[in-house]
């Protein structure tokens, strides 16, 4: 008996001692995973960052493209930025681009502050199967209790020109919405949609004239028969006598806005500083009249916009338009073509206008002529119809005109004929010499929304440049890279394009 005990205590303690070792062996209790949550306070697509506050919202898109007509190889801004229109230009190009972007967001006891970023790359090729690669960033701002500082857009613009149209920068317009530009605002909203800015941005230059720079390409003037150095005129905007000078102070930029179930309007203005940097001597005459420089002068853009929505004509249709007038401020209706000429060759005739803000010169008759302001306005306006729920089509415009005056010896028109050969610095511009020019065009763009987040598209674009004119309405010949070599007329010229587009959201 004292054997089957034993034996049986023994079993017990050998139980016990393999359970206790087994159970050493098994893994420690995990703790809770921290899954991540929905945060819901921002719109579709937020989450909780794991173990903060912090909701963040990762998106983007990707998109490719195909144009062909008069697009001078490119889509951002081709028809006329120093269109050649000979075999060495490209009336078909290639682009594919793509963002990913950034948006995180909490509270604070004066509202919510946030951080977003969109970042990514943008490639073009015109058949040479070597892409251009250029990294993008178009946004990178804080926004918190009103104020908006960073890479984000205008508060001058209104009008926005991707809603309508594909080919954003061939027409004349202010929006800066693509490409972003750099502003330190703040907005008040004073409630029933209405709500005012003040900001301070970076400067919007196009380019200063001084008509004494030689040869006058490295400055802005077009130079007609010297196509191919004179179109470019972006030295301009960089150091060398005719620039503009340090920015010793931003723009300032205002507006007052409404917006409501009808649609929206705005008022607005700005204020841009023209400080060209120095005088350069006139031909012939003493080194002491280059001392110095013009004054400063304060160039302005003003506007006015427009929207209305008819969903009684079909859900979803509105109409948009932005008036701009300016002087010493032509980047704010330029915005895309800011620091170039327009100018366009076709077979014997050729069209060009000056882009400006302002033109100063240093006559020995004269002395220096400080900065005469170059004036201009135009309009954008566009309709989109839904035809069905995910078809749709835009019919859009513009028109703008620059205008250098036709006034006296020291007038911007003087000035610049002077420099093109048809007249003499400090003295009236020869007959028939006009820089004044004006540029229009029209399109329709019809998009099929595939589903919500994938879109295919095709465009339609037509316009027409009205050029600048020369006394003897006639240039010189023009080298032959630029296109033929013999007599060549000044003439109106004309562009047209037709584009596709597959576009792909990554969030809605």
């Amino acid at each position: 008996m004292k054997m089957v005990k034993s034996l049986l205590l023994g079993s017990a303690a050998g139980l016990v001692a393999v359970t206790a070792g087994q159970a050493a062996d098994l893994p420690v209790k995990a703790k809770p995973v921290e899954y991540v949550k929905i945060c819901s306070l921002y719109g579709a697509g937020f989450y909780y960052m794991p173990g903060t506050d912090l909701c963040i919202k990762i998106g983007g898109w990707v998109r490719a493209e195909i144009a062909d007509g008069k697009i001078n190889g490119s889509m951002t801004w081709g028809p006329f930025n120093g269109n050649a229109n000979n075999r060495n230009s490209s009336n078909e190009a290639f682009r594919a681009r793509g963002y990913i972007t950034a948006d995180v967001r909490n509270q604070t006891e004066y509202g919510t502050v946030r951080g977003y970023i969109a970042v990514g790359l943008n490639t073009n090729d015109t058949g040479l199967q070597v892409a251009n690669l250029v990294d993008s960033a178009n946004r990178g701002f804080v926004q918190w209790a009103g104020m908006t500082a960073g890479l984000s857009q205008s508060f001058y613009d209104f009008y926005s020109v991707p809603r309508f149209q594909y080919r954003g920068g061939y027409l004349p317009a202010s929006d800066t919405g693509d490409g972003g530009w750099w502003v330190w605002a703040y907005t008040a909203q004073f409630g029933g949609g209405f709500s005012g800015t003040i900001s301070t941005e970076a400067r919007r230059m196009t380019q200063i004239c001084n008509a004494n720079v030689t040869p006058p390409s490295t400055s802005c003037t077009y130079a007609p028969g010297s196509f191919t150095s004179a179109v470019g005129g972006g030295a301009a905007l960089f150091p060398g006598a005719g620039s503009y000078g340090g920015m010793q102070t931003g723009d300032f930029v205002a507006n007052l806005r409404v917006d409501q179930a009808w649609g929206g309007a705005q008022v607005m203005g700005a204020l841009h500083e023209v400080n060209a940097n120095y005088f350069s001597p006139a031909t012939g005459t003493p080194a002491s009249l280059a001392a110095g420089h013009p004054g400063d002068k304060w160039g302005w853009a003003a506007g006015f916009g427009l929207t209305v929505n008819t969903p009684f004509i079909s859900q979803g249709d509105l109409f948009s338009t932005q008036v701009n007038v300016t002087e010493g401020a032509l980047a704010y209706l330029f915005n895309t073509q800011k620091g170039t000429n327009f100018g366009a060759v076709n077979g014997n005739s050729e069209g060009y206008g000056i882009l400006s803000d302002c033109v100063y010169a240093n006559s020995a008759a004269t002395g220096p002529i400080g900065c005469q302001l170059t004036s201009a306005w135009g309009f954008n306006a566009a309709y989109e119809h839904y035809w069905v729920p995910n078809w749709h089509t835009s019919l859009y415009g513009a028109w703008y005109e620059v205008s250098y005056g036709n006034g006296g010896a020291t007038s911007a028109n003087a000035i610049l004929c002077a420099n093109e050969g048809f007249g003499g610095v400090g003295l009236p511009a020869a007959p028939g010499c006009n820089n004044n020019w004006s540029i229009w065009g029209v399109g329709s763009r019809t998009q099929w929304d595939v589903t919500k987040t994938f879109y295919l598209g095709v465009e339609v674009l037509y316009e027409e440049l009205h050029s600048a004119t020369t006394s003897t309405g006639a240039v010189a010949a023009i080298n032959a890279i630029a296109g033929p070599v013999g007599p060549v007329h000044v003439a109106d010229q004309s562009s047209w394009m037709v584009s596709v587009r597959a576009h792909r959201d990554f969030l809605p």
